[in-house]
């Protein structure tokens, strides 16, 4: 059976956040808060947008003085869609597509010279990717949630949590 498009769903809830849209302020969110849990390039965004607005989901227009720049906005259907997927249950974890454990899983033998190498600079990213996700924390949220991001302070919680509980499985493994 064929999965279901992510995308989409993604492009409604930035513009749910903030209406009126070009196509690069949606692409920048990929490469900023977005980008730290899900990728999408220039080349999948696009065609992405112009099947929206074929669906009904969203609306462009442009402003007066600039027509090469499209604006995007949600359309009450875009709006329902939104809703009925966030609403709808989460049944299964996603496939993680992780190049170290892939990695990791062919090492036949526990005296594999190549084990220390590798857990050395798992953990090197992992540092780096945890001091960036609490700079960020810091830079966004500075003890204070504010209102109308809850759920991207959570999952900023939910990624330094989990980059934390691999540096401990880490210490485990190299002991």
């Amino acid at each position: 059976m064929p999965k279901k498009r992510t995308l989409p769903y993604i492009i409604l809830g930035i513009l749910a956040q903030k209406d009126e849209q070009t196509g690069r302020q949606i692409t920048l969110q990929f490469q900023n808060e977005i980008g730290e849990f899900w990728k999408a390039a220039h080349s999948q965004i696009y065609p992405e947008l112009k099947k929206m607005v074929a669906d009904d989901w969203i609306e462009k227009q442009t402003h007066a003085g600039n027509d090469k720049e499209i604006y995007y906005r949600l359309t009450p259907k875009g709006q329902a869609e939104l809703l009925a997927w966030i609403t709808q249950p989460i049944d299964e974890l996603p496939v993680s597509q992780d190049i170290f454990s892939l990695k990791l899983f062919f090492i036949q033998e526990a005296t594999d010279p190549r084990i220390k190498t590798m857990i050395a600079e798992e953990r090197a990213l992992l540092k780096k990717q945890l001091a960036h996700l609490k700079e960020r924390e810091h830079l966004l949220f500075d003890g204070h949630v504010n209102q109308g991001s809850y759920g991207h302070y959570l999952i900023l919680k939910r990624a330094i949590a989990r980059l934390k509980s691999q540096l401990v499985w880490l210490d485990t493994v190299e002991n």
